[in-house]
């Protein structure tokens, strides 16, 4: 048996404005390094023996930080990236649906098939998450891994793994929160969703 800890990363400006990301590269703000430092410490005592991350740096600054208090190094991947956003990317959710109203209706209407123009579909980002969690299930004994990625990327593979319904689709993934799945041989369950003990008080 062991624990998988999708986390995601700390907050960035872009996060602030609500700014949609995507594959660019922005770095954590202050508030958000403050963040991980939390995190960090929250997990100190805890049984991690790996860290993934996806190979942006808003996820790779907060995987060195956990990595470091448990004297590991990070293993950035790539396919832990959030969903190329294409034509999105840089933009509000405002401005998006002034400038391309078709294309966010359809992205609307069909959650994991849209084909972003110049971007990917959710589809795609499901799939290569998926394949990046059975690596670790088969490569690393555990008891606990870290997996710093993004919001969206959590969304996707808990679609993929669990019968949830639409209100867990919307659920928000907060900066540094922490999905716990269970793993017992090819069977998982979610034991704790987008926590954040550490940023109370």
């Amino acid at each position: 048996m062991k624990r998988i800890l999708l986390i995601r990363h700390g907050q960035t400006d872009w996060n602030l404005e609500q700014r949609w990301q995507g594959h660019l590269d922005v770095p954590l703000n202050e508030a958000g390094q403050a963040q991980v430092r939390r995190l960090a410490d929250h997990l100190r005592e805890r049984t991690i023996t790996a860290v993934y991350s996806s190979d942006l740096t808003r996820a790779q600054m907060t995987a060195a930080q956990i990595a470091e208090v448990h004297g590991l190094t990070v293993k950035p991947d790539p396919r832990w990236r959030e969903l190329n956003l294409g034509v999105f990317q840089g933009m509000t959710t405002s401005e998006i649906n002034g400038k391309y109203p078709d294309e966010a209706r359809q992205m609307r209407q069909d959650y994991l098939g849209y084909v972003i123009p110049t971007g990917e579909p959710r589809r795609a980002m499901q799939e290569r998450a998926y394949a990046a969690y059975r690596d670790i299930i088969a490569r690393e004994p555990g008891p606990e891994i870290a997996v710093i990625t993004h919001g969206g990327t959590i969304r996707v593979l808990l679609l993929n793994l669990f019968d949830i319904d639409d209100a867990m689709r919307r659920m928000s993934v907060k900066n540094t929160s922490i999905t716990t799945i269970e793993v017992n041989g090819d069977r998982a369950r979610l034991i704790e969703a987008a926590a954040t003990p550490h940023l109370l008080g």
